[in-house]
């Protein structure tokens, strides 16, 4: 999963190995460590009982929480990205990750196939 942040903006791109595991599991996880001790988390999670795309920060973890319907309907789907509501603050965005067009495709081979590859 890749985590991009710009400005007030928050996106992940999951691949398609994350997207299944968010699927089947419910939860997708990744983890960056700066040394003992030190890490920061993000995840995304589909809950029954959330009525909205939203995200939570709590100490060291950043965690996108789906609606199990749009989570659903995404995955199953060949729609692109989940979009939080506009007035919640922080700009939220989960997204298929594509593979590259000026890449090898073997460089990211769970990666979406791009829809302008030739």
């Amino acid at each position: 999963m890749k985590l991009r942040i710009e400005g007030n903006a928050l996106r992940l791109r999951l691949t398609q190995k994350e997207v299944a595991c968010l699927h089947d599991r419910g939860f997708v996880e990744c983890v960056i460590r700066f040394g003992p001790g030190r890490a920061l988390s993000y995840s995304v999670a589909r809950l029954p009982e959330a009525a909205e795309v939203s995200v939570n920060y709590d100490g060291d973890s950043i965690r996108v929480v789906l609606p199990c319907s749009v989570a659903t309907a995404w995955a199953e789907s060949s729609q692109v990205t989940v979009e939080g509501p506009r007035n919640s603050g922080v700009q939220i965005l989960v997204e298929k990750d594509f593979q590259c067009l000026h890449k090898p495709a073997k460089r990211d081979p769970d990666a979406y196939p791009h829809p302008l590859a030739v």
